[in-house]
């Protein structure tokens, strides 16, 4: 599936002008951080240019409705048939924004006299986009379901991956040309390694509640009283808050620049990637985003219920409602320094790549967040896979155990 993806990036929309396209992407920070998101076929005007944008839309689109409206709550509620309701309506949703998304796009080209599409050249140029953008959430999906890790997410990855060798390649090529010093480029370095280990530490870290469970005498044996600890991540949401709050920024300025005029091509500017309105926005977005993501999967009311039935208590704090009041207050503060340093890492190499001048390296924050929350859950996924094989072969040795001593 990534083959395809990739594959697909390269065949280019008939009548784009390469030449003409490579120069509107040049110093346009708007369509770079498009780019990323779309694997570089948005840079060609692939089939694949809209990538994962549309079906992300549709996704932030549908759990904002499902807090607002009571009947998409319950939908979500009612297990795997409700999630297929949900996911059946995020696909409409990915379309719709699909068709608006490439309507506008090839419009704006047009214009710029890149895409050389009238009458019925238009309409297969929009059509072709928004087919190639379904055929990219259906491989996503379908990696989701046969794969290891999801699916979209490993879509964004590998785009972001592909972009690594050529800007190595053109990185050695700037200081072998004295246009980048050595200096400047170890510093980047050394931010990148750490903003790499920061990145890490942020996916793995976690707060632990200890939990004591109380000693129950049932006919000669004693069972509980043993202690145990709830893991509180301090970043729930993964890569998830990043990819949504980076998804919905870019949509004012992608909009503002299918306008003419001084002052739409100012607010353009304004809401662009490295902009001081931008940035904010984004810290802003970041901090809600894992907020939303923290309550959408982890219910300390569920924990709470669960340990009370079992004996399980936090010691010093009452079972029932006080003890899901603490877990969700202690929850809400490991979220919120939790968003904070998400913010520190997403913003900082792109902070310091600028005040360094180096307009053309690789990682920014963003991507180094996106690369390490996939790399660390396809690790995990393998891992669990592995385990698993490993008690099939105890479970196995145990059932021929049994068969023997039955003969």
């Amino acid at each position: 599936m990534l083959f395809v993806f990739r594959l697909g990036a390269q065949i280019p929309v008939p009548g784009i002008d390469k030449a003409a396209m490579e120069q509107l992407f040049t110093g346009n920070g708007v369509l770079g951080f498009l780019d990323m998101f779309a694997g570089g076929a948005l840079r060609r005007f692939s089939i694949f240019s809209l990538g994962v944008a549309p079906y992300i839309n549709a996704s932030i689109v549908m759990q904002l409705a499902a807090v607002i409206f009571p009947a998409l709550q319950r939908m979500q509620k009612e297990g795997p048939q409700g999630q297929k309701k949900m996911t059946q309506y995020t696909r409409y949703g990915a379309i719709f924004f699909a068709f608006v998304q490439a309507f506008g796009m090839t419009m704006w080209l047009s214009r710029a006299g890149v895409l050389a599409a009238t009458g019925l050249a238009f309409v297969v140029a929009v059509i072709t986009a928004v087919a190639g953008s379904v055929a990219v959430m259906w491989l996503g999906e379908e990696m989701t379901d046969h794969g290891l890790g999801n699916g979209i997410s490993l879509l964004i990855f590998s785009g972001i991956v592909a972009r690594l060798f050529p800007a190595v390649i053109q990185t050695f090529s700037m200081v072998s040309s004295g246009e980048l010093n050595v200096v400047t480029l170890i510093l980047a370095l050394v931010v990148m390694v750490a903003v790499l280990a920061g990145a890490v530490l942020l996916e793995e870290g976690q707060r632990r509640l200890p939990v004591q469970y109380a000693k129950r005498v049932v006919g000669n044996r004693v069972y509980g009283g043993q202690s145990s600890f709830i893991p509180l991540r301090v970043n729930m949401g993964g890569v998830m808050p990043i990819i949504f709050a980076s998804s919905l920024l870019i949509f004012p300025s992608t909009l503002l620049r299918f306008f003419n005029g001084d002052v739409a091509a100012r607010l353009a500017n304004a809401f662009a990637p490295g902009s001081w309105l931008y940035m904010v926005l984004y810290v802003i977005l970041i901090v809600f985003f894992g907020f939303f993501y923290t309550a959408m999967v982890f219910n300390p009311t569920d924990i709470a219920d669960n340990m009370k039935k079992n004996g399980g208590f936090i010691l010093g704090i009452r079972p029932g409602k006080p003890t899901s009041d603490y877990i969700e207050k202690v929850a809400s503060r490991v979220t919120f320094v939790g968003s904070l340093f998400l913010v520190v890492v997403a913003l900082i190499p792109d902070l310091l790549t600028n005040l360094f001048g180096i307009t053309s390296f690789y990682f920014g924050g963003t991507s180094v967040l996106i690369v390490v929350g996939v790399a660390l859950e396809i690790v995990q996924q393998v891992n669990s896979q592995l385990l698993m094989r490993n008690y099939e072969g105890v479970l196995k040795r145990a059932k021929g155990g049994r068969g023997l001593l039955r003969f």
